[in-house]
Formats: structure tokens, sequence, C-alpha cells
């Protein structure tokens, strides 16, 4: 059965010696993981939750998020991870649209909860961990609930940053299938230990799935930072770790990198938006006994869709096409891909359109948005609003999301291609492009630079810079630079806060 059930009972009769869970507070095999993980669909059910109903998880990466999680697949409860970056309302959203009955707050985060919009979830929370732990001293191991592949295995939310977010339910068939899919890409294998530096909210996280399916280790790490995450890697002997490019920059920049032995780390996977090629490069240089792959995919797709593969990765460098590592990879094994236009109709190879896609690890649609989910899953394909192109050797080149496609005097631009232009200068540390409001063209390219250390940019540098790399209409003549970007859970630049900023009639710097 593709059910995470059956691949908790799984690891339980095949890999209950073998280690689960790597932490600070100890070691778990699976074995114990997974009886911990009963104890707690137990106690969800001692505080109301049935099966088929929703609770929420207001928590950091820790191991006892992840029993929690898989107490909900044991017990055929549907788990519902919250950003814990959200304000109150946003938070109260979520609960109200998924109708939980009862929150889980990590005790790190006791102060959220207090919120007045969350006023109504006092009575019914759970407070981890001390109140959990009790509680799960005393509780009986439950036994499985048969659920069905179609049945939700987790609820996540889309977004949530700006405006309202989408619940996206997950099947047990979704998470399964993805879970095969990317061990598949990935090679993982049991001796693997994989962190968990994404947060658990995000979609990003069900990577892990993967790692659970071959028995291998798990290890979460609560809070990022550069230390914190070689701290991590070194300690526990992680061999596999997923980190967003912006965090893969941080931990090379960390002036202690040198002074830890990450001789255990065999596959850095980054995701979520693709990474420079000097930074590909320095990582590569910087950790000699790793290999480098990339993923691109969807909170809608359970996340991966494709992978760009280590050897592409080397002979892309070696070879000096770098142009291969813009790539988001080929689609991973099951998955169906094609490029389309408005009409849904394929385009011819190397030609622009919308990437569709489906597969045993495509939702079927959103929570409670009728019209969303006609709009974006038509004729059995999902519509993941991105545009793309595909070449004749099967790799897919992500160009933009449809919203930030900017049409400037009738033109279509990419910001994409231009960010990739402005990220050539060395002194460039991040750069983002929007579309803003102009009398003339309709819309005028805004780009946001955030400097390199130590240099001093202006626009006319900027603007002679791209004049020698692209056409005239696609070079930004407004910008701005900024000490920082804002930003994701996962580290993506938040292009709906940059056009709120700057969209309203930004000063020019030079034409």
């Amino acid at each position: 059965m593709l059910t995470m059930v059956s691949a908790m009972d799984r690891a339980r009769r095949l890999y209950a010696a073998r280690t689960a869970v790597v932490d600070d507070e100890g070691v778990f095999t699976w074995g114990e993981f997974v009886d911990r993980a009963r104890r707690a669909a137990s106690v969800l059910d001692g505080l109301g939750v049935g099966p088929g109903e929703r609770y929420a998880i207001l928590s950091r990466n820790t191991f006892r998020n992840a029993e929690l999680m898989h107490a909900g697949y044991w017990s055929g409860r549907v788990p519902v991870p919250v950003n814990i970056r959200l304000a109150g309302p946003e938070i109260r959203h979520i609960l109200d649209d998924s109708e939980c009955r009862l929150l889980v707050v990590d005790e790190a985060l006791s102060e959220l909860a207090n919120a007045d919009e969350l006023a109504p979830w006092r009575g019914r929370n759970l407070l981890v961990a001390p109140q959990y732990e009790a509680l799960l001293a005393d509780a009986v191991p439950a036994d499985a609930h048969e659920a069905s592949e179609d049945d939700t295995a987790i609820l996540l939310y889309t977004g949530g940053t700006t405006g309202r977010s989408k619940g996206v339910p997950l099947s047990h068939r979704n998470v399964f299938a993805n879970g095969q899919q990317c061990a598949i890409a990935l090679g993982v294998r049991t001796d693997d230990v994989f962190l968990h530096a994404a947060p658990m909210f995000h979609s990003a996280d069900l990577l892990g799935t993967a790692y659970t399916l071959q028995g291998a280790g798990h290890m979460f790490l609560p809070v990022f930072s550069p230390e914190s995450a070689l701290r991590a890697m070194e300690r526990h002997g992680v061999t596999v770790a997923f980190l967003a490019p912006t965090m893969i920059i941080m931990v090379l920049q960390d002036p202690s990198f040198a002074d830890y032995d990450l001789a255990n780390l065999r596959l850095l996977f980054y995701g979520s938006s693709p990474m420079a090629v000097e930074w590909i490069r320095r990582a590569m240089e910087a950790l000699p006994g790793a290999e480098i792959q990339q993923g691109y995919g969807l909170t809608e797709t359970s996340p991966i869709l494709t992978t760009l593969d280590p050897d592409e990765h080397r002979g892309a460098l070696a070879s000096g096409r770098y142009d291969r590592l813009k790539a988001a990879g080929r689609p991973v094994t099951g998955v169906d891909m094609r490029i389309v236009d408005g009409n849904g109709a394929e385009v011819p190879l190397g030609e622009a359109g919308e990437v569709a896609v489906r597969g045993p690890n495509v939702t079927t649609g959103y929570l409670n948005r009728p019209e969303e989910t006609a709009a974006a899953f038509r004729g059995g394909w999902f519509h993941t609003g991105d545009i793309g192109r595909m070449d004749d050797e099967g790799f897919m080149y992500l160009l933009d999301r449809k919203k930030d496609m900017v049409i400037t005097g009738g033109e279509n631009v990419y910001s994409s291609e231009v960010e990739a232009v402005l990220y050539q200068h060395p002194g460039v540390n991040e750069a983002a492009v929007v579309g803003v409001p102009d009398e003339k063209y309709g819309e005028a390219l805004f780009a946001v630079i955030v400097p390199a250390p130590g240099a001093a940019l202006d626009a006319e540098e900027m603007i002679a810079h791209c004049r020698e790399r692209i056409g005239g209409y696609k070079i930004p003549r407004r910008m701005a630079f900024v000490d920082a970007m804002p930003k994701s859970a996962m580290g993506k630049i938040l292009k709906t806060e940059l056009r709120r900023i700057y969209g309203g009639g930004a000063r020019r710097e030079t034409t």
C-alpha cells in the first residue's frame, strides 16, 4: 500500500534497531520512534481529535514535531503544520479554514499562541514538551488506522506571508509516491542521516520521506544559523542536507566554516531558487567530498518535480556549459511534464509556456477553493503558474512565475533572465527584479540589489553592466540598493513584498 501507515509499519518491522533520529537529547531507533508516534496518536485521541479530523502544529524543527506528524499518519488524523513566522490573524485564518480541533504548540513558541486572535484555542491546545511528555508517558500505543491511498495524510498551506494562504491536502499516495521518486533521484542509502533544515511547515521538508522509506536517520535543526547547521552536521554525522541557496551562501561565508569536519556530508541538495554559478563552484570546492544536486517543486506536488543531478553540475563546470546550471533539471520518475500555451496546447521545444504536470505525487485540488482548483487543475494536468521551456534533452528551464513576468512597452521580460545578468556583477550579493507601474510603458523594470560586503554600487554602473549583456528593453532603469531582502521561511525573496514597497512610484535613480 502507498500509505504512510504502511511506511511506518515497514520501518518498525524491518528497521527496528536502526537509528531513526539523532538529536542533542538522544538517539532513537525506528522501533522507539514509531512507538512514540503511536503513543502520540493516543494522546491526540484523548484530547478530542478523532480519525479524519485535523490538528495544527505550531513548532520549530524537532523530533517531537516529526512524531506528532507521524502520529496523524498512523491514526488517520490529519496534521496541519503552521508557519511559525505568521502573525496572529494569519494563523487564525489557517485554524479556521482547516477546522482544526486542537493546536499543538512548541513551548519555545508559547507567546505566539497567546495572540488575541487565538483566544478560542487556549482551552484546546497542547504545550510541547513538558505537558506532552507527561501525557506520552501514560499513553498506550494506538493501533494502526487502515488508511486509503486517497485519504488526506497532511494539510499544508502555501504562501501566507501576504494575503490568504491556500490549503493543499496531500494524500498518502502523494507523499509516499514522492518519497519513492526522491529515493531514486537522490540515491538514498540506509546509512544516511538527513538534516531537516528546511522548516517543517514547508513542503520542502517532505523530502525526508525518501529517507524514512529507506530506514535512514533524521536530524532536526530547530533554528537555522550557519553555526548551528555546521555544528549539527559535524556532531551528528549528517550525510545529506537540503538547504536553500541563501542558507548555503551563509554557511560558506561563515568565518568558522573551516573549523568544522564535514567529511560525512556526501550530498548537498538545494532548492527554492537557482544558485549562481560562482556559488555552486565555491560549494564544490569547499565540500570536495559532497555532490551537489538541485530540485524544483511545489507544495501541490509533494513537492519535488525535477532534479538536476550531480553529474550535470560537474559536467557543466568542467565544460564551461554554465547555462545547464540554470536548468531545473529533468522530471523525476512518474512525473509527466509539458510546456503549454494559454489554451493548454503543448508548445514546440524551446518555446516558453506554462509548466503543466501530472503524476502520483500531485494533489487533486485546494481546500475550500473550488474556483482556484478548477483554474489550476484542468484536463488531468496541474498548471503550476510557472513559465518554463523544455530543451531536446528533456531539461526544463524555469523562466519565471506568471505573475513575475513583466510586460513593458508590449515586450515580455522574464525577471529571472535580468537577475542572472545582475548576479554576474562581482559587487552584487543578491538581486531581484519586479515590475512597477509606469505611465509610458505600462510597467517598468525595477531592480532591488543587496551589494556584496565592501562594494559601492550605483545605478549607472549597473545599467552599463547590463547594457553589455542584454537588450535595452530588459535593462532596469530604476533600482534600490538595500541591506537585506524580505524573504520567506525558505530564504526565497518575496517579490510580492518588493512590489508592495516599490510599486507606488519608486524614485528614478538615473535615466
